[in-house]
């Protein structure tokens, strides 16, 4: 924190303190004058009487007491601004060290499988089972505890891979995280056609993804001219047929699964705003080793029999 705040916090700290010793000694102290602790005339029903007697010294002993713990507190782990306990105690070394001995834990319980080929890992049903317990633990939050997914966030049971489906391609990802952005092309369209345009780009690619509609690629007017639009302005990154670019993580519009809705409605948002999706990277959260478990678990989802030994 700033200089400003440190003396801020230590202003506070030194107030408090000083104002809990003022308000004992200022009401355990009789003066002259002050009447007699009987003399108070709070009286009810004819014979309760109210007093008004000090507390007992043993008991203000104790305020004190705790004052000067408070005191010696503040001294050994610190409390006051940026000045240090003389302990040299922190929070966040506290923390540290509690996790690197978790790590080291961690690190014991999965070392017989570091470095294995994600293949064979997922072969061993014990790896795979502890891949899945990190999966569940670290990334069913967007993916869903099956793995399956949510709008925006990707299936990871299926065979479709926007960066690539091999083990290695599952890895980095895990690892290194992605980003993928499909950039805005409302204005651009509308610049061109008019917010028609838009509409006929969304028939194109909704067709592209629906095979029942196949046929309205060449029979409908609106997809065709939509095609016209996608070849101007798409295929840079889905490729001339639609089917994605995994280099570029440009998912490939020709599989009838997607993050989003197939339907018009969805289509023309991701053209009008474009789609942002964020992949976060995890080598330092899990570590090479957990990495590659829960890499091996994802890719056992999508192919159960190559990850499933002979005869099981």
């Amino acid at each position: 924190m700033s200089n400003a705040w440190s003396w801020y916090v230590i202003a506070i700290v030194a107030l408090n303190i000083l104002g809990c010793v003022w308000l004992l000694w200022w009401t355990a102290k009789r003066r002259p004058g002050d009447p007699k602790p009987e003399d108070t005339s709070h009286v009810w029903d004819g014979d309760i009487t109210e007093y008004n007697k000090p507390l007992p010294k043993w008991w203000i002993n104790l305020f004190y007491i705790t004052i000067v713990f408070s005191v010696g507190y503040l001294f050994w782990y610190g409390g006051l601004g940026n000045i240090p306990g003389y302990s040299g105690w922190t929070s966040t070394g506290e923390h540290d060290a509690d996790r690197a001995r978790r790590d080291a834990l961690l690190e014991e319980t999965f070392g017989v499988y570091a470095g294995q080929p994600l293949a064979q890992l997922a072969h061993d049903p014990q790896a795979r089972e502890l891949g899945r317990s990190i999966f569940v633990n670290t990334c069913a939050a967007c993916h869903g505890s099956s793995a399956q997914g949510a709008p925006g966030y990707p299936n990871l049971t299926d065979d479709i891979w926007n960066w690539g489906g091999q083990p290695e391609d599952i890895l980095h990802t895990v690892l290194d995280g992605r980003e993928g952005v499909m950039p805005p092309l409302g204005t651009v369209l509308s610049g061109i056609g008019g917010d028609v345009a838009i509409t006929q780009t969304a028939a194109y690619v909704r067709a592209l993804r629906s095979p029942d509609l196949q046929q309205t690629l060449r029979t409908d007017q609106m997809a065709a001219i939509g095609g016209k639009y996608f070849d101007s302005l798409c295929i840079a990154c889905h490729g001339p047929d639609g089917k994605g670019n995994q280099a570029l993580g440009a998912p490939d519009l020709t599989v009838g699964s997607s993050m989003y809705p197939n339907t018009i409605d969805s289509i023309r948002t991701t053209i009008i705003d474009g789609r942002h999706g964020i992949m976060p990277a995890h080598r330092g959260l899990l570590g090479e080793t957990r990495s590659r478990l829960v890499a091996a678990y994802v890719w056992s989802l999508s192919n159960p029999a190559e990850s499933t030994p002979a005869g099981q």
